[in-house]
């Protein structure tokens, strides 16, 4: 097809990735840390503790989804968000806010790499293969939406409430509607087995053996490794923009009289609105990214990603925010690039009926290296400052894949 068939299910994927999105408190989830006498450092055991609560059911419920069905994958991960969301709300101390991430590290866990499944299906099923990068790009562009809108509500919020709190019990609509939304999905992306297989316990050391063949093979690694490295980096360091904005908000000479945490509300929600809005449009326009080469994507869309990234620390501890503020926009847009353009390079080198599991395990491997620098990344903030920590780590992600020999893949 040359054109996408915006039918009734693309729709239903659209709006899975919208109100996905409608995270609330995420434009505000570092400093709601701050705002409870959070360090950096328990900041980084918080987002660790997330990333475990992942690790330790990642590969389990992706074999899960394949075997039992997808949609009670997606069901039972959009229950364990909402009840996140309460605990968050409620939270008083670092204990409570230990259990709400590890609460929302197994939402996360049921839902990574599930619903990419269903959307490969979904264009096989039609014999839409063809259109894999563009599809996918522009059902995540309306994912990026949802996070432009929920930026923008939030800060409206924030300075109407003068709070960071209130967020998190808005963000339980939204997932409601997704909840009733994934429901009405076709039993056909449900992926279930058939009622005539004798027993589960065959089946799930079927897929595992198949998912240990995928995995192994070095190409499909290197693909693994590439797209797990910058998407595990974004999510260690993307909050710290928010200490950024914070300072801008300081700076400029607006609304002077304004309270700073309703000033600051108003200011990051648009900031973020505007963010999200650049990485909607490059997530849509993603599949133009394929005239580099399927090889040269992987290396050449990390290493801008990880320039930028420590230019934005370089700024950082020169306090020069609004460079600093730009080059983190960029890191955001390189992966909003790449993504789409790395699922469907994963999808071409690996069987259809395992895809699930085989991105369970990419997600997997992407949690370990998240856990780790989530530590790190705290401890050097305390230790040194925001800037000085960005630099570091961006550059030693940068040294240390070229001596993994993180090389431009052959063919794929």
């Amino acid at each position: 097809m040359n054109e996408l068939e915006k039918n009734g299910q693309y729709v239903k994927f659209c709006a899975y990735g919208f109100l996905k999105s409608l995270r609330f408190y995420d434009a505000f989830l570092l400093l709601f840390f701050l705002d409870q006498g959070i360090s950096f450092s328990q900041m980084g055991v918080l987002y660790a503790t997330r990333e475990i609560a992942v690790n330790l059911c990642e590969v389990p419920s992706g074999i899960v989804a394949d075997t039992y069905g997808r949609k009670h994958a997606l069901l039972a991960s959009f229950f364990f968000y909402i009840l996140s969301f309460v605990i968050f709300y409620l939270s008083n101390d670092f204990k409570i806010l230990f259990l709400a991430m590890a609460v929302y590290g197994l939402a996360d866990a049921f839902r990574s790499g599930t619903h990419k499944g269903m959307i490969m299906d979904y264009l096989k099923l039609n014999d839409w293969e063809d259109q894999k990068v563009m599809y996918y790009g522009h059902t995540r562009s309306w994912s990026q939406k949802g996070a432009a809108i929920s930026a923008l509500f939030a800060g409206g919020l924030v300075m109407y409430a003068g709070s960071y709190r209130s967020v998190y019990l808005f963000s339980i609509v939204p997932y409601l509607l997704n909840f009733i939304n994934i429901m009405t999905y076709p039993e056909v992306l449900n992926h279930s087995l058939s009622k005539k297989d004798r027993n589960a316990t065959k089946n799930l050391f079927t897929y595992a053996i198949n998912l240990f063949r995928a995995v192994k093979n070095r190409k499909v690694f290197q693909v693994i490794n590439s797209s797990a490295i910058h998407t595990a980096y974004l999510k260690v360091i993307k909050d710290y923009i928010q200490p950024v904005m914070l300072q801008l908000a300081i700076l400029l000479p607006i609304l002077e009289t304004m309270e700073l945490k309703k000033k600051s509300g108003l200011l990051i929600g648009i900031l973020y609105f505007f963010i999200f809005l650049m990485t909607s449009y490059a997530s849509k326009m993603s599949f133009k990214l394929k005239r580099l080469g399927t090889e040269r994507i992987p290396w050449v869309t990390l290493q801008v990603g990880l320039v930028c990234g420590a230019l934005s620390g370089v700024f950082i501890y020169n306090e020069w925010w609004m460079l600093s503020l730009l080059s983190f926009i960029l890191v955001f847009v390189v992966e909003n690039l790449r993504k789409p353009n790395m699922t469907a390079i994963l999808s071409d080198n690996v069987p259809n009926k395992i895809l699930t599991s085989v991105l369970s395990a990419q997600s997997f491997y992407r949690t370990i290296v998240t856990s780790f620098l989530a530590i790190l990344f705290g401890f050097l903030a305390d230790l040194f400052s925001i800037g000085a920590s960005l630099l570091i780590i961006s550059t030693s992600i940068f040294l240390f894949y070229h001596l993994i020999g993180g090389m431009k893949l052959k063919k794929l």
